[in-house]
């Protein structure tokens, strides 16, 4: 269950890869991820779903690709949520009114497959909704490094869904062999993440989470081959973290909105 891709997007877009799930993982214990955000994305009367995570009470991070969509959109974030299905006390939805894709994101490799939502009103921090913190420019994750993945995505490829969020762990990869699989793969903004023996990975409905290690979100889910589940690629923060710090305070002089 990783790639909360959209259910309609990245696997088709390319002859090359596609997007992700979280298959092979556990549910975990009921927010014990509180920073983890669920994105229903409202597109005409389609609804897509996505993941994202709380860097500030008013931005969430997630992957460009969840909202690079042709129409209007309505997005709202749900945060402190566990079982999606349930409208659980603590549970709460904000309307995103303004998001920011990064200027050199290509639905071509899911080249910058980054985003960043602005919420308004501000989420309230409590015991079930609270920030993860991401690297800074020279942060980079090894390989080898065992990382974690929560999301709300597919179970399996036949497309079960789950509605309590799971989680799986995987292993960060030597990028030659992202390389040598993905014709777009970009070493300074990937990273080549997966699990060995094929048995675990995110999956569709997962896109937009984190990469998980050492308690930092080092990585977004993005994407991977649709009929093969490793390896997977995600958006390296690190890379950009100049740029979501200038969007942070851009933020913090909008007075209001405006899409």
């Amino acid at each position: 269950m990783l790639l909360p891709l959209l259910l309609t997007s990245a696997f088709v877009l390319l002859p090359c890869p596609g997007a992700e799930r979280i298959i092979g993982g556990r549910e975990v214990k009921p927010h014990s991820r509180p920073y983890m955000a669920y994105l229903k994305i409202q597109i005409g009367s389609k609804t897509n779903y996505c993941g994202g995570f709380l860097i500030r009470p008013d931005a969430v991070l997630s992957a460009a690709h969840c909202v690079d969509k042709e129409g209007t959109l309505r997005i709202t974030v749900i945060l402190g949520a566990h079982n999606v299905s349930n409208r659980e006390p603590s549970q709460q939805r904000v309307r995103v009114g303004h998001w920011v894709i990064h200027p050199n994101y290509s639905r071509a490799g899911f080249k910058n497959d980054i985003v960043l939502l602005k919420l308004q009103p501000k989420a309230r921090i409590n015991k079930n909704v609270q920030l993860i913190s991401f690297p800074r420019s020279k942060g980079h994750v090894r390989a080898g490094a065992e990382c974690k993945v929560p999301g709300w995505g597919w179970t399996s490829v036949t497309g079960h869904r789950t509605n309590v969020m799971r989680e799986v762990e995987l292993k960060v990869q030597n990028e030659a062999i992202c390389q040598l699989q993905f014709c777009d793969y970009q070493r300074q903004s990937m990273i080549c993440v997966g699990d060995d023996y094929n048995k675990k990975a995110s999956y569709y409905g997962d896109s937009g989470g984190p990469l998980v290690c050492n308690q930092k979100a080092h990585g977004i889910v993005s994407h991977g081959h649709k009929h093969r589940l490793f390896p997977e690629v995600f958006t390296r923060i690190s890379y950009f973290e100049p740029w979501i710090r200038e969007q942070l305070r851009r933020f913090a002089l909008q007075g209001s909105p405006s899409d």
